[in-house]
């Protein structure tokens, strides 16, 4: 994992946490939140190219990428909105940009909604936030996570490499699909597989999915128009609930937007915080 180290470490709750951060210490911090099954690892284009201007803070929530994993871990949504509001406390940022993908998206959410999380502007890629959520796929191992734990390791693997390589619309590359799939592999990671997905319950967004009215900050709404794990129409919805936000579709993307259309992606979120910074949003 040498071709994304996070060298730090923060102790939360719910287990270590790894952390880094890119850029230039005190420029205007940007915090990246992954979603699941992913880690931090799927900003790495991004948050090199945010560095150039800003100090961008990246971390694996507890239980992903090359944070802590272990049996009886709380992973849930609840759980990771406790640890992100600790995080920020932790680096002491005020009043953040955040960007936030799929599950970090109810997760920056929760923070900021629930525990009084600050942020300076917010910016969701494909996010967890309205009901319903969960496809047939993730619901049947949700309800069955006990069975799926005991899968062989190769049937395993090839499930994970499957359904990791559905997030992509026009397919992943070989070497990064290895990289996505690697923290799932071996007793503990394909443990950790199973467990956070038992752990997502839709209740930890139908918790706020009422208040995002309250939401006054800048907000960016980025969506993929070929994502089928997530519905273009969920993006139109969230950006009418909030009453600040602006949407931007990103076209020929899937679910995993930083993948499939990096450039795009990049190019949209920075004239989004050059405008937040220069207070034009």
């Amino acid at each position: 994992m040498n071709d994304w180290p996070l060298t730090k470490t923060f102790r939360s709750a719910s287990g270590e946490v790894r952390w880094d951060s890119l850029g230039e210490p005190g420029r205007d911090p940007v915090v990246l939140c992954h979603g699941t099954p992913f880690s931090s690892y799927v900003w790495r284009a991004v948050a090199r190219s945010l560095a150039r201007r800003h100090q961008v803070f990246v971390w694996d929530m507890p239980g992903y990428g090359a944070s802590q994993m272990f049996a009886g871990q709380d992973v849930s949504l609840a759980a990771q909105g406790r640890v992100f509001t600790e995080l920020l406390a932790h680096w002491g940022v005020a009043e953040p940009l955040v960007v936030a993908h799929d599950f970090g998206g109810a997760v920056s959410l929760r923070a900021h909604l629930l525990h009084g999380a600050r942020y300076r502007a917010l910016a969701l890629v494909d996010p967890v936030a309205l009901a319903p959520w969960g496809s047939p796929f993730f619901r049947l191992v949700g309800a069955h996570s006990e069975v799926f734990e005991q899968l062989p390791p190769a049937l395993h693997e090839a499930l994970v490499r499957e359904y990791v390589g559905s997030a992509s619309s026009p397919g992943l590359h070989p070497t990064v699909l290895d990289r996505l799939v690697q923290p799932w592999l071996g007793e503990s990671g394909q443990a950790a597989f199973y467990r956070q997905i038992a752990q997502a319950d839709q209740r930890y967004t139908d918790e706020v999915q009422e208040r995002y009215g309250e939401i006054r900050i800048p907000t960016l709404i980025c969506w993929g128009q070929e994502d089928t794990w997530i519905p273009p129409a969920k993006g139109h919805e969230l950006a009418a609930r909030i009453p600040s936000a602006r949407l931007e579709p990103v076209a020929g993307a899937g679910h995993l937007v930083q993948e499939d259309a990096p450039a795009e992606l990049t190019a949209a979120l920075l004239t989004f915080l050059t405008d937040v910074c220069r207070g034009r949003e």
